[in-house]
């Protein structure tokens, strides 16, 4: 279920080196969760988490920390996705989080943010105007039956360079 629509130079196979490095180098907390990128365009990015020894919690279902993990990746990668399109670098961060967890999260987990025209507008008003700007970014968690398991709301703050 690969449903990348490339733009410029920025692949999906890029973007998924992109996140192991930042894993691997940068923040070592999403290189333990191994999320999976599944799907990157303008719109959409889906994230995988699989439920495993390193993701659960004593209750065997995903941990909390993975959860955010998951919901961080989902909402974050589209500023990285944009600022490859824009060829120019971004200095991000989250400036808050808000979850609800509707259910256990029982098995592997899907995150997905369908608002990547609301990174990329705030990128090139960032651009524009050369400050920092927040806006709010949906993620949805399903399990691997479909259903909703988790909604989170972060607010993305983004300055391109």
């Amino acid at each position: 279920m690969n449903h990348n629509k490339n733009t410029g130079d920025v692949s999906l196979g890029k973007m998924k080196w992109l996140l192991f490095l930042l894993g691997t180098v940068k923040i070592p907390m999403i290189g333990f969760v191994r999320p999976k990128l599944v799907t990157l365009n303008d719109e959409t990015s889906e994230i995988k988490i699989k439920l495993r020894r390193r993701s659960k919690n004593h209750l065997n279902s995903m941990y909390f920390g993975a959860l955010a993990v998951g919901a961080d990746v989902s909402a974050g990668i589209h500023a990285f996705y944009f600022s490859k399109k824009m060829k120019r670098p971004v200095s991000f961060a989250f400036k808050s989080m808000s979850a609800e967890f509707l259910k256990r999260a029982e098995s592997d987990i899907t995150f997905t943010s369908n608002q990547g025209a609301v990174v990329e507008a705030a990128m090139k008003s960032s651009a524009e105007t050369g400050t920092r700007i927040n806006k709010p970014v949906n993620v949805i968690a399903t399990d691997s039956s479909g259903e909703l398991v988790a909604t989170f709301v972060l607010v993305v703050s983004v300055k391109v360079k």
